[in-house]
């Protein structure tokens, strides 16, 4: 659609030459399209948890391009040449500022109009909006000895919390409205759809997660600080900002011992990275190994299709692990 056209800057175009710009998937459609080049809202999202937002919330509408690619590790992503210059040529960019520094940068350096962060559509404190609080545990589940996975104080994984991301739901929801006003009615019908999907799977949650016999899970980088706070849960994290380093012997220790205390039963670990440090604590701790994933990316090794699928099977992965009724 590209509802307002900009010239490629020099650079850029000579950067596109040297990377031969080809086309790019439509990610609502299947099929591929240039961004730029298309007769509906050319939308770049950062990566999976925006670019779901972008076709559940545009439709038909919206040609949606994710600048992380299936499988590749989010928190990595360098932005190329190419993607630079895609950035230029989309009608908007959704992305979460605070995750992915390169993307930040590149889309606050180009000539994008609409630019939408969705860190500023929701807080990225750890509150528990009410739901953890008759469990009588602190909001904060960050640590002294640095396992807490935050930027500049705050954690980014906002998606991991259906509240949360039913806030930047309605907040992109108006964005496109704004944007395309052509569409504004479908954006609008489709933001509620989806927010009334995602106020669905937080009662699913809530009701999933009440009768627990524990609630304490360990995984192995922390990207579920909002969700352990949304329900009463603390996170106790291996790596903190690095999921594939090495935990120290005096942490390992220290996860024993709390597993020990706490009916700590599973180590999760995630489907983008190796699950070698989270089989070695849990074989130094006794406990099993199941994957609780952060949903940074879907491949073919996710267990679901879809945001929602990868969400109810982390509730089964998580009411198996806290002994949930």
């Amino acid at each position: 659609m590209n509802v307002r056209r900009r010239l490629i800057p020099a650079a850029a175009a000579t950067a596109v030459t040297a990377a031969a710009l080809g086309t790019l998937s439509a990610c609502s459609s299947g099929s591929s399209a240039a961004v730029g080049n298309t007769d509906r809202f050319d939308v770049v999202a950062s990566f999976y948890p925006m670019a779901f937002l972008a076709e559940q919330i545009g439709g038909d509408h919206v040609n949606v391009t994710s600048l992380t690619q299936p499988g590749q590790e989010p928190h990595d992503l360098e932005i190329s040449a190419k993607q630079a210059a895609q950035l230029e040529e989309t009608d908007a960019a959704l992305y979460l500022k605070g995750l992915q520094p390169t993307v930040d940068e590149a889309i606050g350096q180009s000539g994008v109009r609409t630019k939408i962060d969705a860190a500023t559509l929701t807080s990225l404190d750890h509150d528990a909006g009410g739901h953890g609080d008759e469990h009588g545990h602190d909001d904060d589940h960050g640590h002294d000895d640095g396992h807490s996975h935050s930027h500049d104080g705050q954690d980014p994984h906002v998606w991991l919390d259906p509240v949360k991301y039913a806030e930047i739901a309605e907040g992109v929801g108006k964005a496109f409205q704004k944007a395309d006003p052509d569409h504004a009615a479908d954006y609008k019908k489709n933001t509620e759809a989806l927010v009334g999907k995602l106020n669905d799977l937080d009662a699913e949650f809530e009701a999933g997660l009440e009768h627990r016999k524990t609630d304490v899970f360990v995984t192995t980088h922390a990207a579920f600080g909002h969700l352990a706070a949304r329900y009463g849960l603390t996170e106790e994290a291996i790596n903190g900002l690095d999921p594939e380093s090495e935990p120290s012997a005096a942490r390992v220790k220290q996860l024993t011992e709390t597993a020990r205390a706490d009916g700590v039963t599973t180590v999760f670990y995630e489907t983008l990275i190796s699950d070698r440090t989270a089989k070695t604590v849990a074989r130094d701790a006794g406990l099993k190994t199941d994957v609780l994933d952060p949903l940074e990316g879907i491949t073919d090794k996710s267990r679901g299709d879809d945001y929602f699928q990868v969400m109810e099977s982390n509730l089964r992965s998580l009411q198996t692990a806290l002994g949930a009724k």
